[in-house]
């Protein structure tokens, strides 16, 4: 039963749901706990909106034969992306010794004053900010919980796509 109903555009539209759920739990937990989000927080964002918007795309165009595939490939190429970021992330927090110990200038003041290719490398550099865990949900920190969603995305896309056939 379950298979069939997400065999049909209702698949597509609960993985938009689940992504931007994930963003609103975000926004919650900034807003209730008074936390800024690092740069990183902010791109892993972009990547949740990116996969959920291609999920609503991919419900809204009901895709059949070979749009199937490039439905689920982009949706698996967002949470990849995210997933990058994700451990990125993690890698930064577990080595916070050796990235600096002090908050850097902020994403929209290095975007104003570098070019898009030093931004990029200026941010996934890290900052102090990126490796501080200001909360964590059963000893989880964001970005380890954001890893499992991310993969968990990109797996649920091939399942589509496999029920889709």
């Amino acid at each position: 039963m379950l298979n069939r109903i997400l065999s049909h555009r209702a698949g597509y539209f609960l993985g938009f749901i689940a992504s931007f759920g994930l963003i609103a739990f975000g926004l919650y937990i900034q807003v209730k706990h008074n936390l800024e989000p690092c740069p990183l927080c902010i791109f892993q964002r972009i990547a949740f909106m990116s996969a959920g918007v291609l999920f609503l795309l991919a419900a809204l165009h009901n895709p059949r034969g070979l749009w199937v595939r490039v439905h689920a490939g982009l949706q698996v190429l967002a949470s990849l992306v995210g997933a990058g970021i994700a451990i990125r992330h993690i890698w930064i927090q577990s080595h916070a010794d050796e990235v600096m110990a002090e908050c850097g200038a902020g994403v929209a003041y290095l975007f104003e004053q570098f070019p898009l290719r030093k931004f990029l490398q200026l941010v996934f550099k890290g900052t102090g900010e990126c490796s501080t865990i200001d909360w964590t949900l059963l000893g989880f920190s964001i970005p380890q919980l954001s890893l499992v969603a991310f993969s968990g995305f990109a797996a649920y896309a091939v399942y589509l796509a496999v029920l889709r056939k």
